[in-house]
């Protein structure tokens, strides 16, 4: 199968998006939601991306390589928002952003 060359990226991305719908749900909680509302858009974006990516890997996508790029973007945006959070699910989702965002930049 062609993703399998891919594998690895294929799970930083699941594993990002699960920590994203983690911390999208967990900020939903919160007590100071409009606190956590840039946070809770970015973690849908970036769940989204991801997921689009990983499934554009499996299927090789010739766009593959400039979805990782903005990929990348997003996660970074997302992992920048987390980590002005102190929540344990907003800097988990931070710390899966950040390796998720150089996974792409590498594959791009």
């Amino acid at each position: 199968m062609a993703h399998e060359k891919n594998q690895q990226l294929i799970q930083t991305l699941h594993e990002c998006l699960e920590a994203c719908n983690h911390c999208y749900d967990a900020c939903l909680k919160e007590e100071d939601v409009k606190m956590m509302a840039e946070c809770i858009r970015l973690d849908r974006e970036c769940a989204d991306i991801c997921a689009f990516l990983e499934q554009s890997l499996t299927r090789n996508s010739p766009f593959s390589s400039d979805l990782a790029a903005v990929c990348a973007k997003v996660c970074e945006a997302c992992g920048n928002e987390c980590k002005k959070h102190d929540h344990d699910h907003c800097q988990k989702c931070a710390d899966a952003c950040f390796k998720c965002a150089e996974a792409c930049k590498q594959f791009a």
